[in-house]
């Protein structure tokens, strides 16, 4: 749901979304997910414009996938343009992110402990593992924090709001940084608008499951 009403969100009603969010699976339980709560109008405003060029250039550049007939792909344009142009009217804006810096630094000090891994399978999987250990690492964080942004998406559809999930942040990341302050050691993964809609929530339009399933391999 991209159309909000600018009704200002109960700030005990945001804490539920992101109590809610807490509650997903977390990788080695690490909980290290945090949340950058944004309300105040002159700090979204000031995300505004970099949001507005992401918003033309996504519209400019992108064709509808197959799935999509020329009607919901038009409807799915005007709702990303009526974000962004009332952007600065978004009740509330919730930046999802996650911090791995914690069990690396907790590997980088067991290293005894990983050397005696790497011996245990041998020194061909080692070497593959050491080769795709940061891919692993980058996986994991993903695995804890999505799950986490799904879970505050319910909860907010189950409060009567609206939201959605959005991704376009890397395209403007350190700009965003810097206005909200995130650190460096901590990761960004979504920014999530939420707000009382001004619109109607679903009916969601999906793939057959049928036509995505590969039985025993690809």
């Amino acid at each position: 749901m991209r159309k909000l009403k600018p009704d200002p969100v109960p700030r005990e009603l945001l804490e539920e979304l992101i109590t809610a969010a807490t509650y997903a699976p977390s990788g080695g339980n690490e909980q290290t997910f945090s949340f950058v709560v944004v309300t105040d109008r002159a700090q979204i405003a000031r995300l505004a414009p970099a949001w507005r060029e992401v918003v033309s250039w996504y519209v400019s550049t992108q064709t509808p996938p197959e799935h999509m007939d020329d009607r919901k792909w038009t409807g799915h344009l005007a709702a990303l343009k009526y974000q962004a142009d009332h952007f600065d009217e978004v009740p509330a804006l919730i930046v999802a992110c996650y911090n791995m810096s914690g069990p690396v630094k907790r590997m980088m000090r067991t290293l005894d402990k990983q050397r005696a891994g790497m011996r245990a399978v041998g020194p061909r999987r080692a070497l593959i593992a050491t080769r795709n250990v940061l891919k692993m690492l980058r996986t994991g964080e993903a695995a804890s924090i999505y799950p986490a942004v799904q879970n505050l998406l319910l909860m907010a559809r189950a409060r009567g709001l609206g939201a959605c999930l959005t991704t376009w942040h890397p395209l403007f990341e350190p700009e965003l940084r810097a206005i909200l302050g995130v650190p460096r050691s901590v990761r960004v993964y979504a920014l999530v608008p939420i707000g009382y809609p001004a619109g109607r929530c679903g009916p969601v339009s999906r793939r057959p499951a049928t036509e995505l399933i590969h039985w025993e391999r690809w």
